[in-house]
Order: C-alpha cells, then structure tokens, then sequence
C-alpha cells in the first residue's frame, strides 16, 4: 500500500485525481487533490479535493449533498496520477448531470461503444415508446409469460452449448439469455444498480465464510 509521500505531486502540490463511478465504471469528473485534501479523503471517506480557483479545500457534496463515498484510491505507474473510484449520491457535476464529461469531440462511424446500461435505456425506451417491427416490442406487447418461456428456452439453450464444450455456441446463446433476462428486468422494474446490489452483497457473505474457514 502506497503512502502519500510517495505519490508526486506537482510544482503547486497538486495531483490530479480522475472520479470514476464504481458500479458504472463511468468517468465522473477530473479534479485535483493536495496532501491535505487526499488525507481528508481518506480520512472521512469522501471526496475532499483542492479547488485551483477558490484556492481552498473543497469536499464535494459540502452543499450539494452529493456525496461521493470512496471505494478505492489507486495512483498510475508514474505515481502522479490518482483515480478515485467512488459510489455516489447524486449528480457529479455542477450542472446537474451524473459526468462532466458530456461534450462529444469526435465519434468513430465504426467503433461504437457498448454498455449493459445502455442496453438498459435501449429497452426502456422500447417498452415505452413500442416502435413497430422491434423484436423487443414483440416480447413486451406479448407480456410476462412470453418473455418469461423466452428466458426459459434460452436458458436450455446455454446448458446444450456448455454440455457439448462448445464455446463460441455458449458465448452466443449466453448473450440471447442476456439480453431476454434484460428484457424481463426492464417488464418488471429491476434496475442494473439493484442486482449490482444484491451480487455485491453475496460477494462480502463469501468473503466472510472464505475467512472464517481459514481460521479454523
């Protein structure tokens, strides 16, 4: 574990710490921290950064309420850059959006990012707005039971991919059950954040049962 002194600061003993959102893995914000600033972060487990216009400390959330909660601190190779992984109580930035990073620069036509949490807002807005001719408008017009045999099938579809080892069969068919068990969240009101929630809580009950066996 790193201590603060042997990270780098800058001429003005500064760092710049890159605010990642933990359960998204979206970038949040970049603001800078001195020693003191990072000491208070670790300290209270929030976010204290040095304001470079202010000239002063500045704790994120003192008066918006929007808290970020740390999860980890993690310097680069070089020691002069921190990233700051963080679950947070609302907004990052001052204008009300979850990131300052909002303004697009350049779009590749060819590369295009994905994400389950844009798939999630595909299929809200799908449920919503029921375009003719989407597949996906067919399973939410068809209600409950036909995405619920749906999931089924898909599910036997897995399990006869894995048991024949095929392995570029079972990454297809797991990316179909993926998507109708996203189908049946998005039908039932079951967010990303939620199963998030409740895999990380399984994850601190196995890590305590996995310590407790080694004590014994």
């Amino acid at each position: 574990m790193l201590n603060i002194n042997d990270l780098k600061f800058d001429e003005n003993g500064l760092i710049p710490a890159i605010v990642v959102d933990a359960k998204t893995k979206e970038v949040l914000t970049l603001a800078y921290m001195n020693k003191e600033s990072l000491a208070i972060s670790i300290a209270e487990k929030k976010t204290c950064f040095w304001s470079r216009s202010r000239k002063e400390l500045w704790r994120k959330g003192e008066t918006s309420g929007n808290y970020q909660h740390i999860v980890s601190i993690t310097a680069d190779c070089d020691k002069d850059a921190l990233t700051v992984l963080v679950e947070k109580d609302g907004p990052a930035c001052h204008l009300g959006t979850d990131s300052c990073f909002t303004n697009e620069v350049f779009v590749s036509d060819e590369l295009h990012s994905f994400s389950l949490g844009g798939l999630m807002d595909l299929l809200e807005g799908r449920k919503k707005d029921k375009p003719a001719g989407s597949y996906t408008t067919y399973l939410f017009e068809k209600g409950i039971d036909k995405i619920l045999k749906k999931v089924g099938e898909e599910c036997t579809e897995v399990i006869i991919a894995g048991k024949a080892n095929d392995k570029a069969e079972t990454i297809y068919e797991i990316a179909d059950l993926t998507y109708h068990v996203m189908v049946l969240m998005t039908e039932m009101g079951i967010s990303l954040d939620e199963v998030r929630d409740e895999l990380a809580s399984r994850h601190i009950i196995d890590h305590k049962v996995k310590q407790e066996k080694m004590t014994k």
